[in-house]
């Protein structure tokens, strides 16, 4: 280990040594020349060049390190903190190039911290259902998400355009929401009612006022709440009726028996049959409803399509558009099944001819969309706008649940699904599942 030796201290050994040096001379040249102080003049003016030449040397190195150390400070100041300097020395500016070498590391150390906090922030903003828009004071944009993309420009950039601009031309709900400059929930039509919440929030950013806009679509949200709810509504009615049900259906049975051994009161042992019958209907009836409040979460698997579409031709008759694509989406085949089952069905019952009820599968960017038509007579705004809600219907008999189990069930596979009137004629149902 080498011994640490201080810039004074090689300074002070030189003094030293010259002096030494100049009283050796000195006393030399005292037995020659005379005076004295001729002696002396002499000696100091043969070690000043030494003395400036010593100087010279111990300094050099010295004034290398300080312009390294000058550069390297510049470099922290410009935000590059890869400068590191040799620390060889051993002296106070030896320890001076330590602590800049351990500044620069950990100012490193904390710029990729930070790189990747704003990585992993990136990512969740970009990759969030909540579309994000920061405007400045003028509305021009300044920062967007791929969720706001999608929504106010097909995925294209919207940086630099004007944001009141750009919402003219979405459904009005949105330009009034913004216009409003409140929080809140807002309705919008597109393809079928939505419903969105805005959160709008003003702050300072560079000195200068921005706006942040937060456009988060609820349906989804707010219709499985409501789903929820009507299960929770179900499940207690159910209950209840069944208590009730039950001995009502044992009383009439062992009363039915009871009157048959006898040839008399055919009457009562009619009305004893009606009450059964009616009871056993009632407790289908409410079953039915009770599988819908209790339908299982999917379980996801790889289907082979082309039999899963052979094995649902046989069940309902439809005819297939276009050749099948290489479907990458995983299902419940079971309950899929019977929502495509559904909807086939449906589309008969809509009155239109069977070889116009048709299924399309098509394969778009990170789905997979089953489009079911039919050439019926299509149904009116009010049925578009309350047909997946439960318990609505049209029919005499209909229970008013078929539709809102395949969004039950769609949902549950993270898609969705959607209904519309075809311009021409007919209805066409749309399930788009995540791929």
């Amino acid at each position: 280990m080498k011994t640490k030796l201080s810039f004074a201290g090689r300074l002070a050994l030189l003094c030293s040594l010259l002096l030494t040096a100049v009283t050796g001379l000195g006393a030399a040249l005292s037995q020659a020349v005379e005076p004295w102080w001729l002696v002396w003049l002499i000696a100091l003016t043969a070690a000043l060049p030494l003395l400036w030449l010593g100087i010279g040397r111990i300094a050099a190195p010295s004034v290398g390190l300080i312009q390294a150390l000058t550069d390297g400070i510049d470099s922290l100041k410009d935000s590059d903190f890869s400068v590191t300097i040799a620390d060889r020395r051993h002296d106070e500016l030896g320890d001076l190039v330590r602590a800049h070498n351990r500044l620069g590391s950990v100012l490193r150390t904390e710029r990729q911290t930070l790189y990747q906090r704003e990585l992993l922030l990136d990512t969740v903003i970009q990759t969030t259902d909540i579309a994000l828009v920061l405007v400045n004071r003028n509305g021009t944009i300044v920062y967007s998400n791929t969720a706001a993309r999608r929504l106010i420009r097909d995925g294209k950039p919207i940086n630099g355009f004007v944001l009141a601009e750009l919402l003219e031309r979405l459904p009005d709900g949105f330009s009034e929401a913004v216009r409003g400059g409140r929080d809140g929930l807002f309705t919008v039509d597109i393809e079928e009612p939505q419903t969105w919440h805005l959160s709008q929030n003003g702050f300072t950013l560079n000195a200068q006022q921005h706006t942040l806009y937060l456009f988060k679509q609820l349906t989804q949200e707010l219709g499985r709440q409501e789903v929820a709810t009507w299960k929770k509504v179900i499940r207690v009615i159910s209950h209840e009726l069944n208590n009730s049900l039950a001995p009502i259906s044992s009383l009439a049975h062992s009363g039915k028996t009871l009157l048959s051994r006898s040839s008399e009161n055919d009457q009562l042992l009619t009305i004893f049959a009606t009450i059964e019958d009616r009871s056993t209907h009632l407790k289908n009836f409410i079953e039915s409803y009770a599988r819908f409040a209790r339908l299982p979460a999917p379980r996801l698997e790889d289907v082979d399509w082309p039999a899963f579409l052979e094995t649902l031709r046989n069940t309902v008759q439809y005819r297939l558009l276009d050749p099948v694509p290489d479907i990458r989406c995983r299902v419940d085949a079971a309950q899929f099944e019977q929502v495509l089952i559904n909807l086939l069905k449906n589309a008969h019952e809509s009155g239109s001819p069977a070889d116009k009820v048709t299924l399309r599968i098509e394969q778009p960017v990170g789905l997979t969309r089953f489009i079911v038509s039919d050439a019926g007579g299509g149904v009116s705004e009010t049925v578009l706008q309350n047909a997946l809600l439960p318990f609505y219907s049209t029919k005499k008999s209909g229970t008013g649940l078929g539709l809102p189990l395949c969004r039950e069930i769609v949902e549950a596979h993270g898609g969705r699904l959607s209904l519309s009137n075809r311009d021409r004629q007919g209805l066409e149902v749309q399930i788009a599942i995540p791929s």
